[in-house]
């Protein structure tokens, strides 16, 4: 019995010596926590350079300073034309060490700038992630892991001048009937570029084709829907709208866009099917424009619009990679996304926005919001590259009566996995 007592007496006079020794729990926690932002401050660099689109930096001279209040680091912002010169631009100056460390990109850039590794893929918390639509990350993402995080989003609507149509229809079936009696002597009741694949796959995915098929979150280029029963029947429909004289045959090729807007401007087209950067234009030309989602198909299907992302992303290149993912998630909230729209009037993909009376109670924002439920971001794998031009030759005897509906996607996807075939196998 001593025996035992006395080695419980040991046992205890030790722990009692370890409790001793060893830290108090909040000291370490706090000694921990102390280590970290003395770690963060050590890795705190002066400066990082942003890389925003020509023309949409001003909101940054508010946000930024906040930024730099709360962390001591200066930003210094440059303007770089985003849809053809930034990714070009990163490629040089990224490797030379001149370029940024934060920057803008449409979303369809995201795979190739990934897989050169010009971009870095980032790791953010779930609660970052809730803040956007899970169309615009899905957007975001490429191979299954997340490499920018969205700032605005942009789809085809309806846009109508209330002059000649009192107010948006409902179904593309009411908007032929109306086609059908307004179309006479120059007028037209509706026009669309659909000779074009970005703004032809709104029916030709309503009515069910698809670009690449999506298996376990990745796409698979080499299962094309694109001539398939519901794409045959999308092109049909298509189809009818030239071969009925609904839409005149200028509205074809490179200069289309520019023919179809002249007709707006004009006032001699009631409706047409564009993008919210044709919003300005339109008002600059004295109509009095109506916006809204577009009408649904005659399958009863919404037309499936094609969805650009514009996200911010960090340099492959960056020496600050932590701090330029802190900061694109700071300026990233809600308050901010809010004060670049009112600036720049592009729609953020921010869920708390959605609601928000600045968005809802714009005709145009609330259309490009609702639009895009229904819209499917552009492929932004490589292979997407190899759709353009076969798709666009296909489409054009399609709309000129060259050749049918089955035959001209018969055309474009094996062209299509002819490309892929030569330019991306491994």
């Amino acid at each position: 019995m001593k025996k035992a007592l006395s080695l419980l007496m040991v046992v205890m006079l030790v722990m009692g010596a370890l409790a001793a020794c060893g830290p108090n729990r909040e000291e370490q926690s706090s000694g921990n926590k102390d280590s970290e932002k003395k770690a963060d401050d050590a890795n705190k660099p002066e400066k990082l350079v942003i890389w925003e689109d020509e023309k949409k930096s001003g909101w940054l001279d508010e946000v930024g300073a906040k930024f730099t209040e709360e962390t001591g680091i200066e930003l210094e912002v440059k303007e770089v034309e985003m849809a053809t010169k930034l990714k070009e631009q990163l490629r040089l100056d990224g490797p030379a060490g001149t370029g940024p460390d934060v920057l803008t990109l449409p979303h369809d850039q995201i795979g190739e700038l990934a897989i050169a590794g010009h971009i870095a893929p980032l790791e953010v918390e779930g609660e970052i992630k809730d803040r956007f639509t899970e169309s615009s990350m899905t957007a975001e993402s490429y191979d299954g892991k997340l490499y920018g995080l969205p700032k605005s989003s942009e789809t085809p609507v309806f846009i109508y001048n209330k002059e000649l149509m009192k107010e948006a229809p409902k179904t593309m079936d009411e908007v032929y009937s109306f086609s059908k009696d307004f179309t006479k002597e120059g007028n037209y009741g509706f026009l669309a570029l659909w000779d074009n694949y970005y703004f032809a796959h709104a029916p030709i995915g309503g009515f069910g084709g698809y670009v690449f098929a999506e298996k376990d979150g990745a796409l698979d280029p080499k299962d094309l829907g694109l001539n398939n029963e519901g794409a045959v029947k999308g092109a049909e429909f298509i189809q009818k709208w030239y071969s009925e004289g609904l839409f005149p045959k200028g509205i074809v090729g490179e200069n289309g866009g520019s023919a179809m807007d002249g007709l707006f401007n004009e006032g001699k087209v009631a409706s047409v099917m564009n993008g919210p950067w044709s919003f300005q234009s339109y008002k600059d030309a004295g109509i009095d424009i109506g916006v809204s989602a577009m009408p649904k198909l005659p399958n009863g299907e919404p037309m499936k619009t094609f969805m650009g992302v514009k996200g911010w992303h960090v340099s492959g290149y960056s020496e600050n990679k932590e701090w330029a993912q802190k900061f694109i998630e700071f300026i990233t909230q809600d308050e901010y996304a809010k004060l670049r729209f009112e600036q720049t009037q592009e729609v953020p993909t921010n869920q708390g926005l959605i609601d928000d009376p600045a968005i809802a109670e714009n005709e145009g924002a609330k259309a490009v919001a609702e639009q895009s439920q229904y819209a499917v971001p552009m492929p932004n794998i490589p292979e997407m590259g190899e759709v353009w031009d076969p798709m666009a030759k296909s489409l054009q005897t399609l709309v000129t009566g060259k050749q049918g509906p089955k035959e001209a996607l018969d055309a474009a996807v094996k062209q299509i996995e002819q490309n892929i075939e030569t330019n991306h196998s491994n």
